[in-house]
């Protein structure tokens, strides 16, 4: 970041460098300043890139460390931003791009060394690196009043919510945000969730709390806009003809300096990481927001951030709020919506999705209100159909979203009024025409029998379960393979239940008078027929509720009805077992009065016939099935690791190896 260095490797030679670094003291009058912050380069997007700088940065910033208690100088660089800062506003308007620049680059400075100090000290150290002044050798000097850590954070947000996205403005836009990460990122360096702090408090409490609402509408905005990086030909250095005397001192500053990048990454083929990752800004804006609405409340104040993310109204809705609710505002439900269905590869927006459908009333609603469900469902939908290929947190989330969804009565109802045809990743069957409801219960039935033969996880089961639970009453015209899916469950829940049931009665016949605990399998077959039940109540809540909706599924029920002969005596579901015994007997008979060898076509007009014959009052009423889900059930901080995981492998700012990361893990039973 100086005169004459042409790659990163050179940079602890840098003659600039070695004297912003060094013990001498420089004047924020001095030239030097505007020659450090006059280089070529654009932010790296890319792990590779960032890694290889930040490991020519960490030797510099050790110097800095050392010597900054005498020279002042880290404070002096931030001074030198903090000036800039205070006319981009109208920098942006003018079109002044060398302002822009350099204001860019110093940031950019400040933001390699921060991650560093980060590394190396606690906060109040780091508070310390701010405080030191210029001062001659020996002497004891005096820090100033004012807080130039606070200072920085406040004119950060400041930058992020008063500055236009422009071509121009994207870089120091990204970099605004990726420095307000780096200042949260303590947390990566502990296992415990930090719960206080120098910075904390000045983001929480400080004078960045008035800005806070539009702090976060910027932050959804810059999400909602998906701005790619623009490309290097918009950079300050093309030669234009209208350029004059800033375009001028521009090129003869940097004909001496160092270019190390360009946006994609240094070393890499032109292209190919910017299709990597093409929307820096909208990711690092998502993830700051994931952290700022993740913060834990502090005692006697909730957090404001979070607040924001719950109350915030659409656009469009012109009513008065009878208690005004603190850091509200309004945004355009409609771009959020479709960014959100855009956007659902990423676990970010997937956590981001969850969390408006989970505290903003405002966006369920609305989401719940729209049409075009599918556009949002079957992103959610095919996370869940590739589990394999997802994490788990990715996988929860999705199914957390189709609990949440599910407990509407009308989402139940309406997904199987949306036909779709030709689901192309979906692939063990072709699907040339199904409801949306069909083959959400297809998807989730495959992922619990992924779950069953891999990851066997007791939380995924029943969010799974919950879902369907939650539709079973509004099951309608259910397609023919996803009914025979819902009976093939159940057929392998039973093999697996005979099983694990030989292996302990066997048990159980070898340990007579041994007062032990039971072995696992033992305890395995409790949760076998806990799920078994749930099964069979999902069945008879179908039959219960809209039998004469579903002939494929009384269809497969006979078709396979051996399976339920060995639970009908059974003291678990004796009960449950009552209405399906009615339907298939009901059904049985009709079928034999019907004759011998009838085709398919005949067997289901016989069934259809026959729905609409069956008295309702032969089958015994049960309470509903409705499953809820209830974030209390986890701690306050449960989501903490997880959105800090996605900022460490976001590939971008964060890239060292932290102390506190290994030990992060959402608990999934």
């Amino acid at each position: 970041m100086g005169a004459n260095t042409s790659q990163v490797s050179d940079l602890s030679d840098n003659p600039s460098l070695k004297a912003l670094v060094g013990t001498e003291s420089i004047s924020e009058n001095d030239p030097f300043w505007n020659q450090l912050i006059s280089f070529t380069f654009i932010s790296p997007t890319c792990s590779g890139d960032s890694k290889l700088l930040e490991e020519a940065v960490i030797p510099l910033a050790k110097i800095l460390i050392e010597n900054n208690p005498r020279s002042g100088n880290f404070g002096a660089l931030v001074r030198i931003f903090l000036g800039r800062t205070k006319e981009l506003k109208i920098s942006t308007e003018c079109q002044d791009q060398l302002f822009i620049w350099q204001a860019h680059n110093a940031l950019f400075m400040i933001r390699c060394l921060l991650k560093v100090f980060i590394r190396e000290m606690s906060e109040e150290e780091l508070h310390l690196q701010f405080s030191y002044q210029e001062r001659a050798p020996g002497s004891c000097g005096e820090t100033g009043s004012e807080d130039l850590l606070e200072e920085l954070l406040s004119n950060l947000v400041h930058l992020i919510v008063e500055v236009p996205l422009l071509d121009i403005t994207y870089s120091i836009l990204f970099e605004a945000v990726t420095t307000l990460l780096v200042f949260f990122s303590y947390q990566l360096f502990h296992k415990d969730i930090l719960r206080d702090g120098i910075i904390y408090q000045h983001i929480m409490k400080g004078r960045c709390l008035c800005l806070t609402s539009r702090l976060v509408k910027t932050l959804l905005y810059n999400f909602i806009r998906q701005e790619k990086c623009p490309p290097p030909a918009t950079h300050i250095f093309e030669p234009k003809a209208e350029g004059g005397l800033l375009y001028g001192l521009a090129s003869g500053v940097a004909s001496g300096l160092w270019s190390v990048f360009t946006l994609g990454g240094a070393g890499s083929k032109a292209g190919i990481d910017q299709e990597h990752n093409p929307l820096p800004l909208s990711n690092q804006s998502l993830l700051l927001l994931l952290v700022l609405a993740n913060l834990t409340d502090g005692p006697g104040w909730p957090n404001p951030y979070r607040q924001a993310i719950t109350c915030f109204r659409n656009t469009q809705d012109t009513s008065s709020l009878p208690v005004e609710q603190p850091h509200t505002f309004q945004i355009n439900f409609n771009s959020l919506y479709t960014a959100l269905c855009e956007q659902q590869r990423s676990d970010q927006a997937t956590l981001l999705l969850y969390t408006l459908l989970h505290q903003n009333a405002n966006m369920r609603t609305y989401m719940l209100s729209r049409t075009d469900m599918d556009n949002l469902v079957l992103p959610i939908l095919e996370i869940l159909y590739h589990v394999e290929d997802r994490n788990s947190h990715h996988v929860y989330m999705a199914l957390i979203i189709l609990l949440i969804l599910t407990e509407d009565d009308a989402f139940n109802r309406s997904i199987h009024e949306v036909v779709l045809k030709n689901i192309s990743w979906y692939t063990e069957r072709s699907l040339t025409e199904i409801s949306l409801g069909s083959l959400l219960i297809l998807v989730v039935i495959r992922t619990i029998q992924f779950n069953m033969t891999r990851t066997r996880d007791k939380y995924l089961h029943t969010n799974c379960l919950a879902a369907l639970a939650n539709m079973s009453a509004q099951f309608r015209c259910l397609h023919q393979y996803a009914a025979q899916r819902i009976i093939s469950l159940f057929a392998l829940l039973s093999k697996k239940h005979n099983k694990v049931l030989e292996q302990a009665t066997q048990s159980l016949r070898g340990r007579q008078g041994d007062n032990t605990a039971l072995p696992d399998y033992a305890q395995d077959l409790n949760v076998i027929e806990e799920v078994i039940r749930m099964m069979l109540e999902i069945i008879n809540s179908c039959l219960c509720n809209s039998l004469h909706h579903n002939p494929n599924l009384v269809y497969a029920l006979l078709y396979k009805r051996e399976l339920f002969e060995q639970f009908r005596m059974h003291p678990s579901f004796q009960d449950i077992m009552q209405n399906l015994d009615t339907v298939i007997g009901f059904f049985s008979q009709r079928l034999e009065q019907a004759g011998s060898d009838l085709s398919v076509e005949r067997v289901q007009e016989v069934i259809m016939k026959g729905a609409q014959a069956l008295p309702k009052d032969r089958l015994k009423k049960f309470p509903e099935l409705k499953f809820k889900y209830v974030e209390e059930d986890q701690p306050e901080d449960f989501f903490i690791p997880y959105v800090w995981s996605l900022v460490f492998n976001s590939g971008v700012g964060l890239n060292w190896s932290p102390h506190g990361i290994e030990l992060f893990s959402m608990d999934s039973g």
